[in-house]
């Protein structure tokens, strides 16, 4: 095993994971991370005014940022977040630290080459992967070739926005949630903010604590509470745009000076060749066995893509899954079988109502706790590890909470008794 080489691209969540488990694996492993340092989105980052390019912005983090899940969901299945930490509900800092504390157990950072980032990745005919790196310390480009590869590059980079008509005549300022950082911008203005998601409804209350008046425009079928927050109005969603404002599906008007996005983000691999078999349609990245395993080239793994999940929980699963058959301690099944089981899997989805921007979700109301740890179980059939009964009991206690209970929903601390059961105490 010891001569199966494997690139890890990104320092992140996922990239730490793959750079753990692989080295447990006994296997060759480089990690190649673009920036100064791990954490990936966790990273809190600066809008600097030369930017031109959104994407330039590797981290959607603001000031003030508190976990939507608590802590003790997010750690790794096998390093959970230090007792130390008392608050469930835990900053983005405190979230980094937890990563540096995971990466300094594991001594990983040795592993890491950072300030190298990855611009190319094409398969070879003796099986092997041809990686390009640029070292931005020095700006010079090298090549490597790897025998496996790991795809962590995180997917909160290039925003999405909606098609909506006017758009292009609307005069006063948007952006999507990656660029936000602090409320105080909005003093005194008229906002209209797009999505109720977690990321939607954190910066609605933060900003309606300085605006003047938010319009928080969604398609939920159950209305979230913002009795709390009383200078925002709750609207259907926008029909259109005018020069000054919008109009809405239920006919009203008005007007704002600032839009704000908050609607997700595109999967974005820009550094895999045509080659490499893998192509991204209408936000479904395939074809993957999994939601994992490039069925084209199965020697090579993305990591991350599932969403409403436990995230880091997830990507050490899936890891794990992967290298079962990174390290040929499993046979992968046939690539017509692995076909299948990604045509099964879309069926499912399309029966149960999902479109194919959907691909990768998870959880969808009565399914939400259910059919992620459905997905959870499939892979620790092989990965030998599973997540355990009390943390999805939490995350079903969680579950939607930063919609229907947003004011009161982080006054609460949790704590795992054993590997059934947890405590709950209210502490504000």
């Amino acid at each position: 095993m010891k001569n199966i080489s494997v690139c890890v691209i990104g320092a992140g969540t996922a990239g730490l994971a793959a750079l753990k488990n692989s080295l447990e694996h006994q296997l060759n492993v480089v990690c190649y991370e673009q920036s100064k340092q791990i954490g990936g989105t966790w990273v809190y980052e600066d809008l600097s005014p030369n930017i031109e390019d959104e994407c330039e912005i590797h981290s959607s983090m603001y000031q003030g940022l508190r976990t939507n899940l608590p802590k003790e969901v997010m750690g790794y299945l096998d390093f959970p977040y230090p007792e130390s930490m008392a608050d469930s509900f835990v900053s983005s800092h405190d979230v980094l630290s937890f990563l540096y504390l995971y990466a300094e157990h594991f001594d990983l950072q040795k592993h890491i080459k950072f300030q190298h980032e990855v611009i190319r990745v094409l398969p070879r005919t003796n099986g092997r992967w041809e990686v390009h790196v640029k070292n931005r310390l020095i700006g010079k480009c090298f090549v490597e070739m790897f025998d496996r590869i790991f795809v962590c590059n995180g997917h909160y980079t290039k925003p999405q926005y909606p098609r909506i008509e006017g758009m292009e005549i609307y005069q006063g300022c948007s952006i999507h949630s990656h660029l936000y950082r602090e409320p105080y911008k909005f003093e005194g203005e008229d906002v209209l903010i797009i999505g109720a998601g977690p990321s939607g409804m954190d910066l609605t209350n933060q900003i309606s604590k300085t605006a003047k008046r938010v319009f928080l425009s969604h398609h939920l079928k159950e209305a979230p509470r913002t009795d709390f927050m009383p200078r925002v109005t709750q609207k259907p969603d926008v029909q259109r745009f005018t020069e000054s404002g919008a109009i809405f599906k239920d006919g009203s008007q008005e007007t704002f000076s600032f839009v704000i996005f908050c609607t997700g983000y595109q999967y974005s691999f820009p550094f895999l060749s045509t080659d490499c078999g893998i192509f991204v349609a209408n936000n479904h990245v395939q074809p993957l066995y999994k939601h994992t395993i490039n069925i084209n080239f199965p020697t090579m793994a993305i990591i991350g893509l599932p969403f409403m999940v436990l995230p880091t929980q997830c990507f050490d699963l899936q890891v794990r899954f992967v290298l079962k058959f990174f390290s040929n301690e499993q046979k992968l099944p046939t690539q017509e079988e692995m076909m299948d089981a990604l045509h099964e899997d879309m069926q499912e989805r399309k029966e149960r109502g999902l479109t194919e921007r959907d691909a990768h979700k998870m959880g969808e109301k009565q399914w939400f706790v259910l059919f992620q740890f459905v997905y959870y179980q499939e892979l620790s059939k092989i990965a030998g590890h599973n997540v355990k009964p009390v943390i999805a009991k939490i995350m079903k206690d969680c579950s939607k909470k930063y919609i229907f209970e947003l004011e009161t929903y982080r006054q609460y601390q949790f704590k795992v008794l054993d590997d059934e059961n947890f405590l709950k105490i209210h502490v504000k």
